[in-house]
């Protein structure tokens, strides 16, 4: 039975006053060929976004081992999908990326899909963005049950989005930002969910931290 996710701020709400309790993880493609998961684990890592899909056309050459080895290690972990707005509708991207890695199941370790908007703007307005995302928001809670996390940097959504505040009580947020300190929120979102705080960690790809405790994010992966 596929989870009802009509509104994410109930779990968002609990989060907030577990600001102070963070878990560690990181991000990776075909460009982190060969990862270590169980040194990984044994660091302290323990949730994972591994690249799946680009537009309608490619796939990550390393998604399956990568999601094998991180599943073999036991992290908690999720799919995620480069953008291409503009080049085929949000729908289309969103079931070329459900079929391939983007799925979603109620097992306690598998993460909403992740839609991965960076870039520039593909030459569409603010409100023509806002359109085509929501057209792979939507087609992907309609395949999965379960609203995508949306990962941007601020200055991205400002600009290609017009700071929409569209999606702040449905997806979750992963924000990209390089700094000590998380700095302003865009979107209307209360907080973020993950926050990717830098472009490299010891293990390979990007460092991320979940905002909430292990048990908090084991539910974000229930539903």
């Amino acid at each position: 039975m596929k989870a009802s996710c009509a509104n994410i701020l109930p779990l968002l709400t609990s989060l907030a006053g577990l600001a102070s309790a963070t878990v560690q993880g990181f991000d990776v493609s075909h460009y982190q060929s060969s990862v270590d998961w169980s040194a990984a684990y044994s660091g302290g890592l323990r949730f994972v976004m591994i690249k799946a899909t680009e537009g309608t056309t490619y796939k990550d050459p390393s998604f399956s081992s990568h999601y094998e080895g991180a599943t073999n290690a036991g992290f908690i972990r999720g799919g995620y999908h480069f953008a291409h707005p503009g080049e085929t509708t949000g729908a289309a991207q969103a079931q070329y990326f459900f079929k391939n890695g983007g799925g979603w199941t109620a097992d306690g370790i598998t993460l909403p899909g992740m839609l991965d908007l960076e870039g520039d703007c593909a030459g569409l307005s603010a409100s023509a963005m806002v359109s085509w995302i929501k057209d792979f928001v939507n087609e992907y809670h309609s395949l999965s049950g379960r609203y995508p996390i949306l990962y941007f940097s601020p200055s991205w959504w400002k600009e290609c989005t017009g700071d929409s505040t569209a999606f702040s009580s449905t997806c979750p947020l992963d924000l990209a930002s390089w700094n000590s300190a998380i700095g302003p929120i865009p979107g209307g979102w209360p907080f973020q969910t993950f926050w990717q705080y830098a472009d490299s960690n010891k293990y390979g790809g990007d460092s991320d931290s979940f905002n909430g405790a292990i048990a908090n994010l084991q539910k974000l992966a229930t539903g």
